[in-house]
């Protein structure tokens, strides 16, 4: 008899400083992500690049029989709310106490906080565990930005992490978890755990494994991976999440115990005479305009700039306005930003028409000091109705649905302002409103890191600039209130409550 697992997903990653919360209408638009899907509709994420897909294209190889659930997603922002909490999550141990299966597989991020729990995915874990017993295994992929907690480490057989970000791993490690399901089912041996926690907390534009330090630091985790050690992973966390278990976790799997804390110890000692290198630099609105314009004259590809402080991917809302007016501020010529989620201006350029002036007050409504809507006159260059297929590495082949989209002009600056709210992470996104990324001098884009995935291969240079937004770029400008005493709010920073 086929050996059965049971399937499903529940993906957020919560900025609890965040203005915005995931609401269950959140999770069925997707916002970025896949659209909810229950039961056989799952089988249709199986090419998409996340780890449910990844993973249902290995049950297939090893012959099992899936029994898929639900698969939901929202784009970050503040708490999840306890309704849609509950119903997910519902779905999810109500198919678990019916039982019928051999093991269960979850596609999580790891970082999730709802309104009624700081601890989403242990919290799910463990009512997971309880509904099955301790003999059916549990393993669950997690995003590189998990904040790992006691609790999800003891209810799961098995946790994986993704080791790139951006994120172009997520069917890959989908596989791995796979893999380390098949060898639980296989019953050669318990896991050894081994788990290390950082003592500080590191930016999210720090942990980009195009660069260094994280570059290195993934590959020596490959390399520790060997032998009786089954499986390493590295979790810099999602560094916004106001609660005591925030931060960076090293863990991992070994067929005996000392080979396992050997890897996980040899991972931290490294983090820890690295330390230094994981700060990041960060330029004002106008710094990075003024450099973008420099490099950019006699360029022939466009030099990107990240708005990393209103990147909806870790929590920002895609409409505050500091880049823009720098841009207007200091005449920069051939750009534009994009996506700006704005659904008023939006429907406005819809019904003015292409080729119409509307004068709007544009975004600006995050709430944080120093954004405010910016008013003007646009010009409707182009209107679509937002469906795209994203084309990059990250999530390749999902279809987003943003719309409607209007392109709108003021001075040289081209804006692509959406309906629906999405990070800027693919080329196509910018497409779908009409901008062709590599015919501009200047593109800035709503997003922290994953952007590089799909960008950097036709940037001339890549910028990050802290403008004002929800996103508080530099962890130690947080108003943390819950953190585990003594912990370093960035690379070499003061210690919480000290």
């Amino acid at each position: 008899m086929a050996t059965r697992i049971l399937v499903a997903g529940f993906q957020h990653e919560t900025n609890t400083f965040a203005p915005s919360k995931a609401t269950y209408a959140s999770f069925e638009r997707g916002e970025g992500f896949p659209a909810m899907v229950r039961g056989d509709a799952m089988r249709a994420l199986r090419d998409v690049n996340i780890p449910a897909g990844g993973f249902m294209a290995a049950a297939a190889r090893h012959g099992w029989t899936l029994l898929p659930v639900i698969w939901a997603g929202a784009s970050p922002s503040a708490h999840v709310t306890e309704d849609a909490y509950e119903r997910i999550a519902g779905e999810i141990v109500g198919a678990a106490r019916a039982g019928g299966f051999d093991a269960v597989y979850l596609d999580l991020h790891g970082a999730m906080v709802a309104e009624h729990t700081d601890d989403g995915e242990g919290t799910l874990l463990a009512r997971i565990r309880a509904a099955v017993g301790p003999g059916v295994p549990v393993v669950a992929s997690l995003d590189l930005h998990a904040n790992v907690t006691q609790a999800m480490l003891q209810a799961a057989d098995a946790l994986v992490a993704y080791r790139t970000y951006p994120h172009v791993d997520m069917a890959e490690t989908g596989a791995r978890a796979a893999a380390l399901l098949q060898r639980l089912l296989q019953e050669t041996g318990p896991l050894h755990r081994a788990v290390r926690r950082l003592p500080f907390l590191i930016p999210i534009n720090g942990m980009c494994t195009m660069l260094e330090p994280a570059r290195a630091m993934y590959a020596l985790l490959q390399q520790r991976e060997r032998g009786t050690v089954v499986s390493l992973s590295f979790a810099p966390g999602f560094p916004a999440a106001d609660f005591p278990e925030c931060g960076p976790v090293i863990w991992g799997y070994g067929e005996d115990a000392d080979s396992a804390e050997a890897a996980v110890q040899a991972l931290y000692e490294r983090m820890l005479a690295d330390e230094p290198a994981w700060e990041v630099p960060f330029l004002s609105p106008d710094e990075a305009v003024l450099e973008a314009m420099r490099l950019a004259d006699g360029a022939t590809r466009p030099v990107v700039i990240a708005d990393t402080q209103d990147n909806p991917g870790a929590g920002g809302d895609s409409n505050t306005m500091g880049m823009l007016r720098a841009l207007l501020r200091h005449g920069a010529r051939q750009a534009a930003i994009g996506l700006i989620w704005d659904p008023a201006v939006a429907a406005e350029a819809l019904r003015a028409g292409v080729g119409a002036v509307i004068e709007v007050a544009l975004g600006g409504v995050s709430g944080v000091p120093g954004d405010a809507p910016l008013r003007g006159r646009f010009e409707v260059l182009k209107l679509s109705d937002g469906v795209c297929r994203y084309g990059g590495p990250m999530m390749h082949g999902m279809l987003a649905d943003i719309g409607p989209v209007a392109l709108l002009r003021i001075d040289d600056v081209q804006v692509v302002v959406s309906a629906g709210k999405a990070q800027m992470l693919d080329r196509n996104l910018f497409r779908v409103g009409g901008v062709e990324p590599e015919a501009m001098k200047i593109l800035v884009n709503k997003s922290s890191v994953h952007f590089r995935a799909d960008f950097e291969g036709i940037a001339q240079a890549v910028l990050v600039a802290k403008a004002p937004g929800p996103m508080t770029a530099d962890p130690a400008d947080l108003p943390w209130t819950r953190l585990a005493p003594g912990i370093r709010l960035k690379p070499m920073g003061p210690p919480f409550g000290g």
